[in-house]
C-alpha cells in the first residue's frame, strides 16, 4: 500500500522490518545485559548511584548487607506483574531472563574485575552510558531490564511519551531519594549520570525509529 504526498502522487510504504531470529535475541540478551553489568560495575565501584530499580538496589545495598543481585531481582518482582499485563507473555520471559542475568553477572564481576583506582566522574558517565547502552540493546529485541523500564516503555506505546524522558524522570527522583545515604556531591554526580544513560535512551528509541519484531 503507498503513501500519499502533499503533491498527490503516492509513495511505496516502507516494507516491514523482518522479525529478530532466536540467535540474534539470545545474542542481544547477554550483549545487553553484560554491558548493562559492567555499567553498574563502575557505578558501584565508584560509590554513586542511578536511577532505576538498579538504583534503588545500589542504595540498599551500601546500607545493608545483601548483595546487589539480590536486591535487584526481588525489587523487580512486582513490575515482572505489569509486564505480563501489559506488554506480554513473550515480552515477560525476556526481561525476566535479563534481570536474572544481570544479577548473576552483578556478582561475577568483582571477581573477574580488580580496580585498583577509578575516577568517580569516570566511574559515573561512563557506567550510565554503558548501562544506556546496555538497555537499547535489550529495549530492540524485545526485552527490558524490569521496573521502570517497563512503565516507560508502556507510557511511550500507550501515550507516545519518549520512554528516555519518562525513566529520566523517575531515575533522577532516585538519585535524589539517595541524598539519606551518599554524599551530596556524589548524588550530583550521581544525577548527571542519570542524564546520560536516559539521553542515550531518549536520542536512540524513538518510536518509529528501529522497527524489528521480536
Amino acid at each position: 500500500m503507498s503513501a500519499p504526498t502533499l503533491g498527490g502522487a503516492e509513495t511505496p510504504a516502507l516494507p516491514r522490518a523482518p522479525r529478530h531470529s532466536l540467535v540474534e535475541d539470545v545474542l542481544a540478551i547477554l550483549a545487553g545485559t553484560i554491558t548493562t553489568s559492567l555499567g553498574l560495575f563502575l557505578l558501584n565501584t565508584a560509590g554513586a548511584v542511578t536511577g532505576g530499580t538498579a538504583g534503588l538496589s545500589l542504595l540498599v545495598s551500601y546500607a545493608s548487607t545483601l548483595p546487589f543481585g539480590v536486591l535487584f531481582f526481588g525489587v523487580n518482582l512486582p513490575f515482572f506483574v505489569l509486564a505480563l499485563w501489559k506488554k506480554g507473555l513473550a515480552f515477560t520471559v525476556r526481561t525476566v531472563v535479563a534481570v536474572g542475568l544481570i544479577s548473576v553477572f552483578s556478582g561475577l564481576m568483582p571477581g573477574v574485575l580488580a580496580v585498583g583506582r577509578l575516577d568517580p566522574v569516570y566511574g559515573v558517565l561512563v557506567g550510565n552510558l554503558l548501562a544506556g547502552v546496555g538497555m537499547l540493546i535489550l529495549f530492540r529485541h524485545g526485552s527490558s531490564l524490569g521496573g521502570f523500564n517497563i512503565l516507560a516503555l508502556v507510557l511511550q506505546e500507550r501515550l507516545g511519551w519518549r520512554a528516555g524522558y519518562v525513566q529520566m524522570v523517575l531515575d533522577v527522583a532516585v538519585v535524589l531519594a539517595s541524598l539519606a545515604v551518599v554524599p551530596p556531591l556524589v548524588v550530583l554526580l550521581s544525577a548527571a549520570g542519570a542524564v546520560v544513560l536516559n539521553l542515550v535512551l531518549a536520542l536512540n528509541h524513538r518510536p518509529g525509529r528501529y522497527r524489528a519484531d521480536g
